[in-house]
């Protein structure tokens, strides 16, 4: 009987036990969802610490590309600066398609002075350099230097000079072939990229100024009109150089030829470089002996802008001599009386009035040429 009270006394009270039991899964699942809890909260609390406190304190540790693109200012002066250097690597191609954007709103939204660009088409040096320098000299900010020159010429001005690293990537041109139209149209594209440029003029290692800048600049800055010689002239070496299979783009009747040497504004300059209608036609049709220098420009220029050409080039160039160059002068030439007769021996038109005033530049003057007319200058040219 005792052993059986004893059995019962060490198994007292079964079912407490078995609460006992089962109390212990439930703690055990509450301390587990605090765990889960917890653990979330660290979770959540360490992202949201390393989004504000770690990416802010890293930034500044290491520079950013992307930052690095936008080191430039975005602001209009930086749109409209001219380039730093005129080497680029733009093929033809993209050159004139950059070129080409013009603004659609004529009002400039800056203070804008417009520049004379002056550009040299030349096979290497220029032997007129230091008139040249004489020229421009203080007149610093009305005018832009463009040289293209043979690529295989390495130019040699000093650093003092106007003319230094005003190279623009060039190739070969040759008399009488498109590739000299198509260097034309590269000293213009790369001139068009300073939007301050206004005018644009075309000359040769051999041409020389008449008057100074100033009257240069008001000639320019006053006129109505560009000034590209387009004429009709009947003859073998006019009308005799149309090929029919220009037409119907190019008919007989809008034949035109000229002097190659010009000054168009910068509108005319846009249509140049932009051109892809006639390029291919006189590029195809236009080949020795008809050369598209005295016809390309200016035939398509009579077709498109007919009001707004003077029909007339500002250089001087002697022809009396026959030949299928003009004359070349040299130091026996070089006197008052011979620029007297070349400034004052014509009429011509300016705005619809007549003028003594046709010519602000001439050619062709060898190297030879250059003391004389140095020590002229200033007395005939004045400057």
């Amino acid at each position: 009987m005792q052993s059986r009270v004893g059995g019962l006394e060490e198994g007292k009270d079964p079912g407490g036990s078995l609460l006992k039991t089962r109390a212990l899964p439930f703690r055990l699942i509450q301390f587990l969802l605090m765990f889960v809890v917890l653990g979330l909260g660290v979770s959540i609390l360490s992202m949201h610490t390393i989004r504000y406190f770690g990416v802010q304190h890293m930034a500044p540790a290491e520079p950013s590309t992307m930052r690095s693109c936008f080191a430039e200012p975005n602001t209009l002066e930086s749109w409209i600066r001219p380039p730093s250097s005129l080497l680029h690597n733009m093929n033809d191609i993209e050159l004139l398609w950059l070129a080409s954007m013009a603004p659609q709103v004529k009002e400039y939204p800056f203070k804008r002075v417009p520049k004379i660009a002056f550009m040299f088409l030349t096979k290497g040096p220029l032997p007129m350099e230091p008139l040249w320098e004489r020229f421009f000299k203080g007149h610093e900010g009305l005018y832009s230097i463009y040289v293209h020159s043979l690529p295989s010429y390495t130019p040699n001005f000093s650093a003092t000079s106007v003319f230094y690293k005003r190279q623009i990537p060039s190739k070969l041109a040759e008399w009488g072939e498109m590739n000299m139209c198509e260097a034309e149209r590269r000293l213009l594209a790369n001139a068009l990229l300073d939007i301050s440029n206004e005018w644009f003029i075309l000359l040769s290692e051999s041409c020389i100024p008449l008057s100074n800048l100033s009257i240069v600049y008001h000639y320019l800055s006053r006129s109505r009109y560009s000034f590209m010689g387009s004429f009709d002239e009947i003859g073998p070496y006019g009308r005799g150089r149309y090929n029919e299979h220009m037409a119907p783009l190019v008919n007989l009747s809008n034949w035109r030829k000229g002097s190659q040497w010009f000054e168009i504004n910068r509108e005319l300059a846009h249509m140049i470089v932009q051109d892809v209608t006639y390029y291919p036609v006189f590029r195809d049709y236009c080949k020795p002996a008809c050369y598209v220098d005295e016809h390309y420009f200016q035939t398509m220029l009579t077709i498109e802008t007919p009001y707004l050409l003077a029909n007339r080039t500002l250089t001087y160039v002697d022809w009396s001599r026959g030949g299928a160059h003009p004359a070349t002068f040299g130091k026996n030439d070089i006197t008052e009386e011979f620029f007297k007769k070349i400034t004052t021996s014509e009429q011509c038109l300016y705005n619809n009035q007549p003028t003594s005033l046709c010519f602000l530049f001439a050619r062709k003057f060898a190297p030879s040429a250059l003391e004389p007319l140095l020590e002229l200058a200033s007395k005939v040219f004045g400057f």
